[in-house]
């Protein structure tokens, strides 16, 4: 069957089978492999996106249930010529081990920025709860969110924000 699903800004009018995943989708067929398959269960988080403006299991989400669904992955974050500031921030925490399970971290902070522009130390926690990192501790990861947090605060008043 064929689908129309918005990727990152960019309509897609993709063939899937009644079962395809949308991971499979993303990484398959749209070459949009920064979302990663983790435990193909739901439970690790790697793949998450945000569908429709909600964080989703993309290993979960059957890619005909998507049709008409706006996607944002890793890929649509940042600009031509600038990556974005949660991603700078990840970056200069050192809250990027092997970087497999950072692509799910980013987008869940993206989301939970967005619903939560200050969040606490609790709140990034639960946050984030979803997303399950095997290589780090976790206090970079939140020192990440926190540090997007001033980032993106100062360039809502306008400011320039410059990666270190």
């Amino acid at each position: 069957m064929k689908i129309s699903i918005t990727v990152n800004g960019e309509v897609r009018n993709p063939e899937v089978s009644s079962t395809t995943r949308l991971l499979d989708l993303l990484r398959d067929d749209l070459k949009l492999t920064g979302t990663k398959e983790g435990c193909g269960k739901g439970e690790c988080g790697a793949c998450t996106v945000i569908m429709n403006g909600e964080l989703v299991t993309s290993c979960l989400v059957l890619a005909y249930q998507a049709d008409g669904a706006e996607i944002i992955t890793i890929e649509g974050l940042g600009f031509e010529d600038k990556i974005d500031p949660i991603q700078e921030a990840y970056i200069e925490t050192g809250a990027v081990q092997c970087g497999f399970c950072t692509p799910g971290f980013i987008i869940s902070t993206k989301k939970l920025l967005e619903e939560n522009p200050n969040p606490t130390d609790e709140e990034i926690r639960r946050g984030l709860s979803g997303n399950i990192c095997r290589c780090t501790g976790y206090q970079k990861i939140i020192d990440a969110v926190k540090l997007a947090s001033k980032k993106l605060e100062k360039i809502k008043r306008g400011e320039k924000v410059e990666a270190k």
